[in-house]
This record gives structure tokens, C-alpha cells and sequence, in this order.
């Protein structure tokens, strides 16, 4: 485990694999650490240097007062790759751990050659939803939000099953302010044109059962990706790599063979 300080704010980060392995760095979603990816990292092939960290307001990472912005976000993951030296990395990013990577993609392309953009967008929702959120958590809490936001995660089978439980637990435990953080931040993000001008390889996934971020809007992002790939995850909801973290990570390595960023 390692802790990186970004002007104060210090960012839970854990590195696995070895340090001359090909780089990949992962973003969360809301309301998810870093844990997201367990089953993912799991089942990739050997010989990769895998970065996982904890946005602010998630996981074992500071929590500032919100609100956020992007711009904070997409700095702290420059200053991790920043502070670890990567470069090359295939960024992966979902939900809001998308529009992150989308961002960096635009602003560093030292650090970031690919991306997997997975079940996220240019823009996710509006601002008067994401206001509406907020609005709820600060009267209610979150826990008063976790039925509906499992109903978006995921697909009936697997929210009638106990693998459940330890994802509406961790909602229910992600500090409020952190969360309504990034709310924030999602609601004053629209990538539309920045991503429009990326020229890079890319990998964009959706779920078919995702109730967040639609499979038609998530194709969306790939049209706007010239020579994206675009990979539909049949069964699952926003959450892919968690319902079927063995077929993520086959998407993921069959795109890092493509490129040539395996080991």
C-alpha cells in the first residue's frame, strides 16, 4: 500500500505486480474503492503493473469538503502516475473512473497510450438530477439510496444473490461528503468536444442490464472515439467487472494483446 499526498490530500494506492510490468491504472466508479477490481486483477494475465487508488472522498483516501471538481480528479490521478513514473499507462476508468480517464486522455497523452472506458460517457445525467442526489443524501443519508442505486449496479440475478450484500454495505459506508463530492463533479462535466479530438486506442464496454449509464449511450462514446472498439457485456448492469470480472478481464487482455502492452 502505498499513500500519495496531492496538496494535502492523501490518495490510497496499491500496486501490484512487477515494476518494469507494462502499466495499467484503474478508476473507480462512485461509491466504490478500490476493491472494484479484485476480481478483475485477478483473472489478467501475469506480468502487468497494476495501479488501483482510492479517488478523494472513497476508500482509505482524504476526504475534502465538497463540493469537488473534475479538474481536482483528473489532477490527483496525474499526480499518482506522476509520483509512481509511470508513462504508457492504459488507463481504465468507470463510471465517473471514465470521464477521469477521459480528461487525462486530453491532457497528458505521455502518460496515457490507450483506454477502456467502461460503462460511462461524455456526460452522465443532468445537472438538476445530480442536485436532486445531493439534495436527498444530505436529508437521508445514503443508505436511504442504496435500494435504488443496487437497482442501477446491477442485474436482477445477481442483486437476488448474496455476492450483493458487501456492495450495498460499501455504499452505505462511503463517507457522505465524498460522495456528494462527486456528484458535484460529475455534474459539471461534459467532455463532448475533448473527447471527440482523442486519437488514441480504445477499448468502451457496456452492460445491457446497466440502469446508470445505458448501452446506447455508452455506444455513443465509442462512435465519438475514432477506431474504438466497442464490447457489450450481456447479463450485467453498470458494474460489468464485478458481475463478470473473468469476461472483463478477457476484453481487457485480448485489447492489451492488440496494442502490444503485454508483457
Amino acid at each position: 500500500m502505498d499513500v500519495i499526498d496531492v496538496d494535502g490530500v492523501r490518495l490510497h494506492v496499491q500496486v501490484d505486480g512487477p515494476k518494469d510490468g507494462p502499466p495499467v491504472v484503474f478508476a473507480n466508479s462512485l461509491g466504490t474503492d478500490l476493491r472494484l477490481w479484485d476480481g478483475v486483477v485477478a483473472a489478467l494475465p501475469p506480468g502487468l503493473r497494476l495501479i488501483r487508488y482510492d479517488k478523494r472522498g472513497h476508500g482509505l483516501s482524504d476526504c475534502p469538503a465538497p463540493p469537488y471538481a473534475m479538474g481536482a480528479l483528473i489532477r490527483e490521478a496525474e499526480a499518482v502516475m506522476d509520483g509512481l513514473g509511470l508513462r504508457g499507462a492504459v488507463f481504465v476508468g468507470l463510471s465517473i473512473g471514465g470521464m477521469i480517464a477521459q480528461g487525462l486522455a486530453a491532457k497528458r497523452l505521455d502518460l496515457v497510450r490507450a483506454v477502456i472506458l467502461s460503462n460511462t460517457a461524455t456526460k452522465i445525467g443532468t445537472r438538476a438530477m445530480w442536485e436532486d442526489r445531493i439534495t436527498t443524501i444530505q436529508a437521508d443519508g445514503l443508505a436511504a439510496m442504496s435500494d435504488t442505486i443496487m437497482e442501477r449496479w446491477f442485474s436482477p440475478d445477481f442483486r437476488a444473490s448474496p455476492a450483493c450484500a458487501p456492495w450495498r454495505r460499501m455504499v452505505e459506508t462511503c463517507p457522505e461528503p465524498g460522495y456528494i463530492g462527486c456528484c458535484a463533479a460529475i455534474a459539471g462535466t461534459d467532455f463532448y468536444t475533448n473527447t471527440a479530438d482523442l486519437r488514441l486506442h480504445a477499448l468502451v464496454i457496456a452492460g445491457d442490464r446497466d440502469g446508470a449509464t445505458p448501452p446506447d449511450l455508452v455506444r455513443e462514446l465509442a462512435d465519438l472515439i475514432p477506431g474504438s472498439r466497442f464490447a457489450l457485456m450481456r447479463g450485467c448492469g453498470h458494474l460489468p467487472c464485478v458481475e463478470d470480472p473473468a469476461g472483463f478481464a478477457a476484453h481487457m487482455g485480448e485489447f492489451l494483446g492488440e496494442i502490444g502492452h503485454l508483457p
